[in-house]
């Protein structure tokens, strides 16, 4: 019986490494093909959707273009795969991607549960509901008996039930497989109702036949911080998204953006310099050029560059910065320091 205990425990710690090794070596892999794959919604504008003409746009989609920037300086060397809800985490631990960046929210039992790494928050967002103007409602604690479109596998269900009940209040629900399917259900008015993200909403919303005719109500009732997700065992490789994220951030704070960086270069702040890989090589502890995070910026712009060309007031979602301002600003972001 001690022979068999022993040979399984050496059995499980061989799995273990073997399966350790296979991810660990990710950067090599990434360059090998020549491109990173990233796993995208795909159908939510402002944050992954395909334009008119095939391009690929997007908050999440320009986060996949970043990583590649500091890789290959070449932010088109990455390939975008659009997962469904269900498949997204599969498609990360089976390796068919080396990044999710799908909108998805940052939870204790996927992080820890899964097997996955979430490498931080690119978007702080909360849950939220749609309805008709018609309706006449202007408060969720308004939504007392109304039926509500929402998508299966996703927290909104769990949240949306919690609400509810914290509230005394009772709901029909109107449960999808697709975020398309519950869109389409409830511009057709067969649900009161349109519950998700806010983020999401915004986006949804300009899909509708009469966008106009709906509102957002203001209560948030969740806490859906979003970020990209890395397979676990792989320090190398979650350093590398992880950094490129606060880099996006780190440079906003620093002032340095896609216009002005070459100028940047000859900066005497001492924090510029070392950022742009003038002084100090720090890139080679993560297996990239000291200039890793000028490539970012240069081809893709700092985190409010990003947003506001995606998301911001001026596109079609017109969100403002709210929790996703720089932490001198009153929002949440904050980036450990690059030195």
């Amino acid at each position: 019986m001690k022979k068999l205990h022993l040979i399984l425990v050496l059995t499980i710690a061989l799995s273990v490494i073997a399966t350790s090794a296979v991810w660990a070596a990710t950067l090599d892999v990434v360059k090998q093909k020549d491109y990173v794959n990233v796993g995208v919604s795909g159908k939510v504008p402002g944050f992954s959707a395909p334009d008119e003409k095939g391009v690929w746009k997007g908050l999440d989609v320009d986060f996949g273009r970043a990583v590649a920037a500091a890789i290959f300086n070449d932010p088109d060397k990455v390939r975008f795969t659009p997962v469904t809800t269900n498949e997204r985490f599969t498609a990360l631990q089976s390796g068919e991607i080396d990044i999710l960046s799908r909108n998805t929210t940052w939870t204790y039992s996927r992080d820890v549960k899964l097997g996955l790494e979430f490498i931080g928050v690119i978007f702080y967002d909360g849950q939220g509901f749609m309805v008709p103007k018609k309706l006449g409602v202007k408060s969720a604690t308004e939504l007392d008996g109304a039926s509500v479109c929402t998508q299966s596998g996703t927290t909104t269900e769990m949240n949306l039930s919690s609400y509810f009940a914290a509230k005394g209040m009772t709901f029909k629900p109107v449960v999808y497989e697709s975020a398309d399917e519950a869109t389409v259900i409830y511009d057709t008015g067969r649900c009161d109702v349109y519950t998700t993200d806010t983020s999401g909403l915004a986006a949804r919303r300009t899909s509708l036949s009469k966008p106009d005719d709906h509102i957002i109500l203001p209560e948030l009732i969740s806490k859906e911080p979003l970020g990209p997700v890395v397979r676990q065992g792989d320090q190398q490789w979650g350093d590398i998204v992880r950094w490129t994220l606060f880099a996006l951030i780190n440079a906003e704070e620093l002032g340095i953006t896609s216009q002005n960086v070459d100028e940047q270069l000859k900066s005497e702040n001492p924090d510029v310099k070392r950022f742009l890989g003038v002084e100090d090589d720090l890139g080679q502890y993560m297996g990239l050029t000291a200039d890793w995070a000028y490539r970012i910026i240069k081809h893709v712009g700092n985190y409010g560059e990003i947003f506001e060309r995606n998301v911001g007031l001026e596109t079609s979602l017109g969100l403002e910065r709210g929790l996703n301002a720089l932490w001198t600003n009153g929002g949440l972001l904050y980036a450990p320091p690059i030195n």
